[in-house]
C-alpha cells in the first residue's frame, strides 16, 4: 500500500504483472472502447458497482493523459444515464493510488444519489472544475483521492483523517441508501455474496443498450 507523495513517471504499457493491463483477467466486461474496459467489480459493496480501467497502465486518472478525456466523459455521461434509468445517480470514486488494491487506474462507480457533502466541512482539498485538476494535483503533489456525485467534484490529501471522515460520512450513507448494511464486508465475504449482483448489473446493461439502439 503505498502512502507517499511523489508522482511516479508514467508508464503507459500493459504489464505482465499488473491484473487490469490483461484484458483476459479482466472479469465480466460489459462494454469497451478503444481505450477504456468498463467491468462489473467483482467483490461489490453494491449491485451497481462498476469500475472504469483504462487499458493501458497508468498510476491513476492523474496520471491519464488529456488525449483520453473525450472519450472518458462520453464513459461517464452513459453512465450517468444508465444509472438514472436503472439505480439512482452514479458517485465516481477514485483512490488515486492512496489505499489501492490494484496499482492500475480504476474508477468506482456506485449508485448512491446525491451524497450531499457539507463544503462547509473543509474535509476536501480543492473543488474539481475537469480533468486537469486531477493531473495538476498528481504531478505537483501526488496521490489523492477524487469523489465526484452530480453536485460536485472533489480532491482530498492522502490523509487517514479525511479518509476516515469519507468512509464515516459518504461510503456508510451510500450503502444505507442501497439497504446494505454499513459494516464494511471483507472482500472475500464480496466475492461469495456478489454473482448474484453482478449478473443483474450485466442484464440491465444489456437492455440498456438494446434500448439505445432501438
Amino acid at each position: 500500500m503505498q502512502n507517499g507523495t511523489q508522482a511516479p513517471l508514467e508508464n503507459t504499457d500493459r504489464r505482465l504483472d499488473c491484473t487490469f493491463c490483461q484484458r483476459s483477467k479482466v472479469a465480466d466486461i460489459l462494454t469497451e472502447t478503444p481505450h477504456f474496459l468498463l467491468a462489473a467489480d467483482h467483490a461489490p459493496l453494491v449491485e451497481g458497482h462498476l469500475l472504469v480501467i483504462p487499458k493501458n497502465h497508468y498510476a491513476c486518472y492523474g496520471d491519464v493523459p488529456s488525449r483520453l478525456d473525450e472519450e472518458l466523459f462520453a464513459i461517464k455521461d452513459e453512465l450517468r444515464q444508465f444509472y438514472g434509468q436503472y439505480y439512482a445517480p452514479v458517485v465516481f470514486w477514485e483512490h488515486g493510488v492512496f489505499r489501492q488494491t490494484v496499482f492500475h487506474a480504476h474508477l468506482h462507480c456506485f449508485p448512491w444519489g446525491n451524497l450531499s457533502y457539507d463544503l462547509d466541512s473543509q474535509v476536501h482539498n480543492a473543488i474539481v472544475s475537469g480533468q486537469e485538476d486531477i493531473r495538476s494535483w498528481y504531478h505537483a503533489q501526488g496521490h489523492y483521492f477524487y469523489l465526484e456525485d452530480e453536485e460536485v467534484a472533489l480532491l482530498f490529501a492522502p490523509e487517514m483523517d479525511r479518509y476516515m471522515h469519507v468512509m464515516q460520512h459518504v461510503f456508510q450513507k451510500g450503502l444505507a441508501a442501497r439497504g446494505v448494511p454499513v459494516r464494511m464486508r471483507p472482500s472475500q465475504q464480496r466475492i461469495a455474496e456478489g454473482r448474484p449482483m453482478i449478473e443483474t448489473v450485466k442484464i440491465r446493461w444489456s437492455e440498456f443498450q438494446e434500448q439505445r439502439a432501438e
